[in-house]
């Protein structure tokens, strides 16, 4: 086996220099020449690419149904066409978890483009986070996760990344494993970590959450972004960490890249998709209430008092199947009656579907029109039929031929968005926990070896953890005025399945005084009317000055069902942001 291939000069007194991670992608579908300009516009040690999402698991697994030889991001083994040349020329590693479903079959392609363009590299892959054979194969039962499981796939850590590093590997290649883990495996295999470095580990972990979604931590879907130069932020660059021996890291970007890192930034992208204190993963536990931010200089932010802790003794594995069949349909009502057009509309297509009513009808109508409006769109509202079976002809032809017949019979002014389709499948998303014992986590290194990578040594069930004591309230009796929620807190909101989080945060400690005691769990209820009979969990991380929410069942099954107007939830704390409240006069 080779020696580690992540060597650095240590400082004076034998400090492993830092290690400079960088990333190129946050999906499948992330700007194409991102590696290439990470690969020259500064310098790095790895440079990783996220391209999975529990969507993106639901594409490839109906890609390898076609063709059992894909399974894997293509568009990865286009950007290495110019990529692996530069990589090499500098010394950087590539991680990524671009192989999707079939992780061996993309570092074959990666090794045959290797020598088409005469770029010698050693290439490694992760597998064993595939599930499928558990669930019975393709649409079977399986271990109890019911019918037409398409994929199935636990989220596995670094440490089979760290192996593959250890043995020479200068390209690696992963399945399923967690966003955060792209970091934690070059950083262990660079410092040297062993599994039970609670706190190193846990500090990668975090410096891997603000890295994964690329240039969302250079100020790319940022709350606060007309405070910053607009033209900057038309090319944000994408984020480097320095990570350093003890866990602690520095968010930066390569100079003269557009964006910004701030500590705003930062927070945002750390509040994106988490919860609760404790971020459970399969290296460790990260206690995201011992987070601390401060500024580094320019377009730099030090993380640091990051503790950790044993991870759970199980892990998490996302199912996909295909839910059903789903159509829709969008009405533009325009003028004067809005609402009187809409009952009509409803009641003919009603009428329509009546001998074969879909399973769920949806009817929304959002009053986007105006009174007296100078442009025709400014004066039309729009009513949305959706419609799911899991029949596909229930949902087909019956629905869009309803529809087009009402073309010259229904309410005046009568048109649609667009023409309506014959349907399409969506799919659902659910997690389940399997016993990490059980799953073969394993390394397959350059020369081909296969190494069983073994779970962490020790584990600790996951318990919530008791709410910290709040700030001091401000004064009673200060002077308020109505104003947007959004002019003193920040938020960012996403998807977790079928749940949706938002985070908020305030920017000083007075705006945190007031928003800690204001935004409690009925507040949210009240300023967001959909969520109001839905269970919402509230966590509070005073080191950021923020609260994260999180609303189980606001996105029904999953993104790839599509069961909301923003299925991702992705709007969400934008919507919040602009409702407003009572805010003392003090803070605004």
């Amino acid at each position: 086996m080779r020696t580690s291939a992540l060597t650095s000069v240590s400082a004076p007194d034998g400090t492993p220099a830092p290690l400079r991670i960088g990333n190129a992608s946050g999906f499948y579908g992330d700007r194409f020449d991102a590696l290439r300009e990470m690969l020259t516009g500064g310098p790095l040690d790895v440079l990783t690419g996220d391209y999975l999402a529990e969507l993106t698991m639901l594409i490839l697994g109906r890609d390898r149904l076609k063709d059992p030889s894909r399974g894997y991001a293509k568009t990865f083994l286009r950007q290495l066409e110019e990529g692996l040349g530069l990589a090499a020329e500098r010394g950087v590693k590539i991680v990524t978890n671009a192989g999707g479903l079939n992780p061996a079959g993309l570092a074959d392609a990666i090794r045959t483009l290797s020598e088409r363009v005469g770029v010698p590299v050693r290439v490694a892959h992760v597998e064993g986070d595939d599930l499928l054979h558990r669930a019975g194969g393709h649409g079977a039962e399986g271990e109890g996760w019911g019918e037409g499981v398409l994929t199935a796939n636990a989220y596995l850590g670094g440490a089979g990344i760290a192996a593959c590093l250890r043995a020479g590997a200068e390209v690696v290649v992963t399945g399923r494993v967690t966003d955060a883990a792209l970091v934690t495996g070059p950083a262990a295999a660079h410092f040297g970590w062993a599994p039970g470095d609670w706190d190193a580990l846990a500090g990668a972990v975090v410096a891997g959450h603000v890295l994964e979604c690329g240039t969302q931590a250079t100020g790319g879907n940022y709350a606060f972004f007309t405070r910053h130069d607009l033209r900057s932020l038309r090319h944000p660059g994408f984020p480097v960490a320095e990570l350093r021996a003890d866990g602690s890291s520095v968010v930066t970007k390569h100079p003269g890249t557009g964006g910004v890192v701030t500590t705003g930034t930062v927070t945002a992208q750390l509040l994106y998709e988490t919860a609760a204190a404790r971020y459970a993963g399969p290296d460790v536990t990260a206690r995201l209430d011992s987070v601390r931010l401060a500024p580094d200089g320019p377009d730099r932010v030090r993380i640091s008092g990051v503790r950790g802790e044993a991870p759970p003794p199980t892990l998490k594995a996302g199912l996909t199947r295909i839910g059903g069949w789903r159509n829709e349909v969008v009405f533009v009502l325009t003028g004067l009656d809005i609402e009187a057009k809409a009952e009509l509309v409803r009641d003919q297509m009603e009428a329509a579907l009546a001998s074969r009513r879909p399973t769920e009808v949806r009817w929304t109508l959002a009053r986007t029109d105006r009174a007296d409006a100078p442009v025709e769109e400014e004066s039309s509202a729009l009513l949305r039929l959706v419609v799911r079976d899991p029949d596909a002809e229930a949902v087909g032809r019956r629905v869009s031929g309803a529809a087009v017949e009402l073309g010259l019979a229904s309410y005046p002014g009568f048109h649609l968005t667009a023409p309506p389709g014959p349907g399409a499948p969506y799919g659902v998303f659910e997690a389940v926990f399997v016993d990490a014992a059980g799953v073969p986590h394993t390394a397959v290194l350059p020369d081909g070896e296969r190494v069983a990578v073994e779970p962490p040594p020790t584990t600790r069930p996951l318990e919530e953890v008791p709410e910290p004591p709040l700030p001091e309230p401000l004064p009673p009796g200060l002077p308020t005025r109505r104003a947007p929620l959004g002019q003193v807190a920040g938020a960012r909101s996403g998807d977790k399945g079928g749940s949706a989080n938002v985070g908020l945060w305030a920017e000083t400690d007075h705006a945190w005084r007031w928003l800690a005691h204001e935004l409690t769990v009925d507040r949210l209820r009240e300023l967001l009317p959909e969520v109001r009979a839905l269970p919402v969990t509230r966590h509070v991380l005073p080191g950021l000055r923020a609260l994260n929410f999180t609303v189980d069942g606001l996105l029904g099954e999953g993104v790839a069902s599509q069961a909301r107007f923003d299925p991702q939830a992705k709007a969400l704390g934008e919507w919040l942001r602009a409702r407003h409240l009572d805010i003392p006069e003090v803070l605004l």
